[in-house]
């Protein structure tokens, strides 16, 4: 039986299952089940699911967006989220899962390319503005929300926020590798790590200040991701994908899944809701 979780808790927890396709992927049986994965994080209090499907197909497949669109309209109250670059498959992918008349509440536009390993850095302004913003349009016009990934530079904010985005991801695996550095190493690392969360922490606040909501995601962890959200302005929604995975092959989806909203949790006891 579903859990009743607030759609808009103070800062979601979205379990990103592409690791359970690739891993699915490598062999030919169907196994592990990226939909009973889904199922099983939903059931344990996770606030929505993301998928970053590829042109390559070598982790989530179009039958996987489609079916965890379906298992999701029987959890109304959680969000979906599809990643991906706009100007690959993402806003096709889109289009046929409304004409389906399915779920689908974010798209979070990723300038990743068709052959790259992963994410490893956000969009531009004023460079990317121009060839963005008919792409915002139409994916509003669908009725989704789109968010932008963006490296942590409060200078691009505004222009994220005037192209028609209504989010921003903030992309983390800097602050994620301060974090693991601090954590075996000397005071210098510990300077390094507090001058990254300054610089997240004043992204955050001029997304806030142009009128945007903020998410986080890239190399989060059980670890670090308290220490982030204690050190920003309210961040509405978490995506995380291979530390959660990684951490549910020792620990199981439920107890992982527990385990990182109570990392939010903790993270968000200083940091009230606006």
């Amino acid at each position: 039986m579903p859990l009743a979780v607030d759609f808009a808790p103070r800062c979601a927890l979205s379990v990103n299952l592409n690791k359970v396709a690739l891993l699915r992927n490598s062999r030919h049986l169907g196994i592990p089940s990226v939909c009973r994965a889904a199922q099983a994080c939903l059931e344990a209090g996770a606030h929505g699911i993301t998928v970053h499907p590829r042109p390559d197909e070598r982790h989530i497949r179009p039958h996987d967006v489609f079916e965890l669109a379906e298992l999701l309209q029987h959890w109304p109250q959680r969000e979906y989220n599809i990643e991906g670059n706009p100007f690959h498959n993402l806003l096709e992918v889109a289009r046929q899962v409304r004409a389906r008349g399915l779920p689908l509440h974010q798209l979070t536009f990723v300038p990743d390319s068709v052959g790259q390993f992963t994410s490893d850095h956000g969009w531009s302004f004023p460079a990317d503005a121009e060839r963005l913003r008919p792409l915002i349009e139409q994916a509003r016009a669908l009725g989704v929300r789109v968010s932008l990934f963006m490296d942590p530079d409060p200078e691009q904010m505004a222009a994220a926020r005037a192209v028609g985005a209504q989010r921003v991801e903030l992309y983390t695996e800097p602050y994620a590798a301060a974090h693991a550095a601090a954590c075996v190493s000397d005071a210098a690392a510990g300077a390094t790590l507090e001058a990254q969360l300054q610089r997240y922490a004043a992204a955050a606040q001029a997304a806030h200040a142009a009128g945007l909501a903020v998410n986080a995601g890239h190399d989060l962890n059980r670890a670090n991701l308290g220490p982030f959200l204690r050190a920003l302005p309210p961040v509405a929604e978490v995506s995380i994908g291979h530390a959660l995975i990684a951490d549910a092959l020792e620990l199981g989806y439920s107890a992982t899944v527990q385990a990182y909203l109570a990392a939010i949790a903790s993270g968000s006891q200083d940091n009230p809701a606006p």
